[in-house]
């Protein structure tokens, strides 16, 4: 399926695959690490639920920071040239931030430059996806940005696994098993992620080649921020397609964000094993990889807005059979369903988009773009809070989901129907 692909969209292809080790860690082993780092009794050490809590705020600070700068910076790296000096640069930040990051031993030197290599992680996806209409045409776009998502699910796995067996051999699971300190095992799991992330980044760095772009201007660093202004009183007066494939796109992949970090969540309200959950989860993997290839190919013969339209009608279904849920069983069918989803509905997401915005101004619209995805989970877990907190079971909180899903429908089905600009 790879042979499918030229030189340039497998250079593409490849920084997904580099990039989702560093999003694999840091959904795993990451918060660990930080916990053994940040909670005891000794001086400088925090309670349980301080650690917790710094945690989620430096999450809310990368967000928040991420969310804006990235309109700015992809409307710079959309000049003549530049796009390529952006994402090189974040990528190397990034990567240099993930290997200093296994060996701070103190939980705010940690916190502070996972910080900073989370926002370079996040600033180099803002310009890789815009990257998406000069490295192929948009009649492949669909198929090409699934595969992307595809081959990251399990290439992300290859690092993950090493770095996982040194924190089993570090007296992660047990101290019997404990052949090196906790801090090597760190430096290990970090130092493989990076060096996996740069690798599979150099095609791309290499291969390259902007092909839509804006001129310089002189001032135009100044003028950035009017064009900015300019481009979203564009959309919100004139590009309606836009628009309303933005309000679509926040409301579903609200409710898929959501899913993904509220997972655990469902297993131990329900008081499930927390193994077979992992289990689960990491089989989620395989299948979401399944689920994109699958629909990769399907690409070829349909549009884009009906394939978006069937992942989104296969979550609602999810979180309907969410009120079902009690055993393991039905917690693994309901993995299985969000993996055959999962990547599918964000691949085509990214390449719609990219199909129906200025080609030339893809960096600044993929920042703006980012907001919104940013933002993903933000309404759906203050409504699962708010179904906990009136006394509902997380069963009901997850169906309550499913409205995410039917008003994005509704209105990506009236995006569909209205001309863009890049069709005038």
């Amino acid at each position: 399926m790879f042979n499918n692909l030229n030189k340039s969209e497998k250079a593409w292809v490849l920084y997904d695959v580099g990039n989702s080790a560093f999003t694999m860690l840091a959904c795993s082993l990451i918060p660990i690490w930080f916990k053994e780092l940040a909670i005891g009794t000794e001086p400088g050490k925090i309670t349980g639920d301080q650690a917790t809590a710094y945690y989620s705020l430096a999450i809310a600070v990368v967000t928040v920071i991420v969310a804006l700068i990235g309109p700015v910076m992809g409307a710079l790296a959309d000049r003549r040239d530049m796009k390529k000096i952006f994402f090189t640069t974040t990528v190397a930040l990034g990567v240099a931030g993930c290997i200093l990051n296994g060996f701070a031993t103190g939980w705010m030197a940690f916190l502070v430059i996972y910080v900073l290599a989370k926002i370079f992680y996040a600033a180099s996806l803002t310009i890789y996806d815009s990257m998406l209409n000069d490295i192929t045409t948009e009649d492949r776009m669909d198929e090409v940005s699934s595969y992307g998502y595809a081959w990251g699910y399990i290439g992300s796995c290859i690092p993950f696994t090493i770095a996982l067996a040194a924190y089993v051999l570090s007296g992660g699971l047990s101290e019997n098993l404990m052949i090196m300190s906790p801090q090597l095992g760190k430096i290990i799991g970090y130092t493989v992620t990076a060096i996996w992330w740069l690798l599979v980044t150099l095609p791309l760095i290499r291969n390259y080649k902007q092909v839509n772009y804006t001129e310089r201007t002189k001032g135009s660093v100044r003028r950035v921020f009017g064009k900015i202004f300019g481009t979203l009183k564009n959309i919100a007066v004139r590009d309606r397609k836009v628009l309303f494939f933005l309000i679509a796109f926040f409301l579903y992949i609200d409710g898929v964000g959501t899913i993904i970090d509220n997972c655990i969540n469902i297993g131990t309200d329900l008081g499930l094993p927390t193994v077979g959950q992992v289990i689960f989860l990491l089989a989620t993997q395989v299948v979401a990889w399944g689920g994109s290839l699958v629909f990769a190919r399907l690409s070829r013969k349909y549009n884009t807005v009906p394939l978006i339209l069937v992942c989104i009608a296969g979550y609602f279904a999810v979180c309907l059979y969410a009120l079902t849920l009690k055993t393991l069983l039905h917690f693994g069918i309901l993995a299985f369903g969000v993996g055959c989803f999962q990547g599918s509905i964000q691949s085509l997401s990214r390449s719609y988009y990219s199909k129906i915005i200025p080609a030339e101004n893809s960096g600044e619209y993929f920042g703006i773009y980012d907001i919104f995805a940013k933002g993903a989970s933000f309404l759906g877990s203050a409504v699962i809070a708010a179904v906990k907190l009136a006394g509902g079971t997380i069963n009901i909180a997850v169906a309550s989901l499913a409205i995410f899903f039917a008003l994005g429908f509704l209105f990506l089905r009236i995006s569909d129907k209205m001309p863009s600009s890049r069709e005038a």
